[in-house]
C-alpha cells in the first residue's frame, strides 16, 4: 500500500512541476508584451502617419482653395495633380536629406566609439543604420496616399457643392481613419488622437477656403 502511494506521489509531482513552468512561460510572454517598447516604433511611424496626414490636408486644402474661387472640375483636378506630385517629390527630398545627415553623423560617432573592429560587427551596424533612399521612398508614397483621397473624391462629381462636400467628407473620413491607425501602432489614446488629427485637418481646409474666397472677392 506505501509503495502505490509513493508510486502515486511520484506521478503526480513531475505533472505539477510542468503545469507551474507553462504558467511562468505565460506569464513572462505576456509581461514581455506589455513591456515592448514601441517608441522603437516611432521613426517610421512618424514619417508614415506625418506624410499621409500631409497629403491629406495640403492636398485637400489646395482642391478646396480653388474651388472657393472656381467651380471648373478641370481647374480642381489639375490643380489637387500637380500638388500631389510636387509634394511627394519635395517630401522625399527632404527626407533623403535629413536621414542622409542623420546617416553620416552616426557612422561618424560610430567610428569614434568602437574604432578598429572585425569587418563582420561593422557590416553588422550598417545594417541597423538608416537607409535614405528606403525613406525618401516611403515619404513620397506615404504622402502620395494622402493627397489621392481627395483627388478621388473631386474626380467623378460634377456637381459644384456636392463635389466640395464630397471632398470635405472624403479628407474628414480619411483624417480619423489615419488618427486611429497612428493610435493603434503606438498604443496612445484612440479618440484622442482622432479627434486631434480631425480637428486640425478641417481648420487648415476652412482657413485656406476662407482666406482664398476672401482674397477672389475682393479681386486682388
Amino acid at each position: 500500500m506505501a509503495s502505490n502511494q509513493a508510486s502515486l506521489n511520484s506521478t503526480k509531482f513531475p505533472l505539477a512541476v510542468h503545469n507551474d513552468v507553462e504558467q511562468q512561460i505565460t506569464t513572462l510572454e505576456l509581461e514581455a508584451k506589455d513591456n515592448f517598447d514601441y517608441s522603437k516604433r516611432a521613426q517610421w511611424l512618424r514619417a508614415a502617419v506625418l506624410g499621409a496626414n500631409d497629403g491629406l490636408v495640403s492636398i485637400g486644402s489646395l482642391m478646396m482653395g480653388v474651388g472657393a474661387i472656381k467651380q471648373d472640375i478641370k481647374a480642381m483636378i489639375l490643380t489637387g495633380f500637380a500638388g500631389l506630385v510636387a509634394g511627394a517629390c519635395s517630401m522625399a527630398i527632404g527626407e533623403f536629406v535629413s536621414v542622409y545627415s542623420q546617416l553620416d553623423i552616426e557612422l561618424a560617432q560610430e567610428k569614434r566609439d568602437h574604432g578598429n573592429e572585425e569587418e563582420e560587427e561593422e557590416e553588422g551596424d550598417k545594417e541597423s543604420l538608416p537607409n535614405p533612399l528606403q525613406a525618401a521612398v516611403a515619404s513620397a508614397l506615404a504622402f502620395s496616399m494622402g493627397a489621392i483621397v481627395p483627388l478621388l473624391a473631386a474626380s467623378f462629381i460634377s456637381n459644384y457643392k456636392a463635389r466640395l462636400g464630397a471632398v470635405v467628407g472624403a479628407v474628414s473620413l480619411a483624417l480619423v481613419i489615419f488618427g486611429w491607425v497612428g493610435a493603434v501602432l503606438g498604443k496612445a489614446p484612440v479618440v484622442r488622437s482622432s479627434a486631434r488629427v480631425l480637428v486640425g485637418g478641417l481648420i487648415a481646409i476652412a482657413i485656406t477656403f476662407g482666406l482664398t474666397k476672401l482674397i477672389g472677392s475682393t479681386a486682388l
